[in-house]
């Protein structure tokens, strides 16, 4: 298991290092001047090549690599002689449009983020997984064919759409829940509740869709295999048969895709937080793009990167705990 582990984390970390050396080359080989926008639209041709030679822009692309990287891990100066400005670790620099740390900006907002991301994931695995057993266990019967054709139409709907029509239902028509805003869990818990159901529901719904498919065809191969034939010849209760022996394998790829989502969505779920005006990192994303912030948008895809990574990782380590054949792949 050691030895798997060890695997694992040198191949996450190899590409971490990948997608970081892309996104810098990405964002500073385009056209666009760092300088020049760091410095904003009234600056003299003197003014930004001074900014340039400050944050280090005139060094070679390998040098500016090395420095970005080790400011991750290490914190970095930037600038210097009396523009000198400290970035403690870790440092994905400042932000073009605040001044501010980028690790900050992202910090301050990840609680929203992963407050509707862990929501939303319970609530659509909740009605993904009951509604893709059910389809399973009554296959061929009008449950199935109506569950089926719900999940299809579900999928088909944009998330813009769910969400207008949620919020003109609920909040405009009806009044039963207030105009979504993000409140601190500890602060008020109800309230927390309140405020994210909407956003939760509107996530949750086309995951759902998607999870109960998949669901219902994992249940319906596991259930032919013949362990399960030979339990039933036991004379196990159904119950048994299904929960114990043709759920629990028949999650292994729900698991799969549950990290992979998981992870993205921890790094921010760009549309849902910008219709209902949450201050997560997707939002801080947008923002970011329309503003051509390119540090904030740099440390924003890594972060997305490493959630992802260590998702997989996670969904690693549980295969290896249960099939010890994955140990050697």
């Amino acid at each position: 298991m050691i030895g798997f582990l060890l695997r694992r984390l040198i191949g996450i970390a190899a590409t971490l290092l990948v997608i970081c050396a892309l996104t810098f080359a990405i964002f500073y080989l385009l056209p666009n001047d760092p300088a020049a926008q760091f410095c904003g639209k009234d600056c003299s041709t003197e003014h930004i090549e001074l900014v340039r030679q400050q944050m280090g822009l005139d060094d070679p692309m390998i040098v500016q690599f090395g420095r970005y990287v080790l400011g991750i891990f290490a914190g970095q100066t930037m600038g210097s002689g009396h523009y000198a400005v400290s970035c403690d670790f870790p440092c994905f620099g400042y932000s073009f449009q605040s001044a501010q740390p980028v690790w900050e900006l992202m910090m301050d907002r990840l609680p929203a983020s992963a407050s509707l991301a862990l929501g939303a994931a319970v609530l659509w695995l909740v009605l993904g997984l009951s509604a893709g057993v059910l389809s399973a266990l009554r296959r061929n019967t009008w449950i199935d064919r109506t569950v089926m054709i719900g999940t299809i139409g579900i999928a088909a709907l944009p998330v813009y759409f769910t969400a207008m029509i949620l919020l003109y239902l609920v909040v405009s028509v009806l009044g039963l829940m207030p105009y979504p805003r993000y409140i601190a869990f500890d602060e008020d818990p109800v309230g927390w509740i309140r405020n994210l159901i909407l956003p939760w529901i509107t996530l949750a719904l086309m995951f759902a869709a998607i999870y109960a498919r998949m669901t219902r065809n994992s249940v319906i191969e596991t259930m032919a295999e013949p362990f399960v034939r030979t339990a039933r010849a036991k004379g196990l209760r159904e119950r048994r048969v299904v929960g114990k022996h043709g759920l629990r394998p028949a999650l292994t790829p729900v698991a799969t895709m549950l990290g992979m989502d998981l992870g993205g969505l921890l790094a921010g779920a760009l549309i849902t937080e910008s219709l209902f005006s949450l201050p997560g990192v997707g939002k801080l994303f947008a923002d970011s793009l329309n503003k051509a912030d390119q540090p904030v948008i740099m440390g924003i895809t890594l972060l997305a990167s490493f959630f992802i990574v260590t998702s997989n990782l996670v969904v690693d380590l549980v295969y290896a705990w249960i099939d010890p054949r994955a140990r050697l792949s």
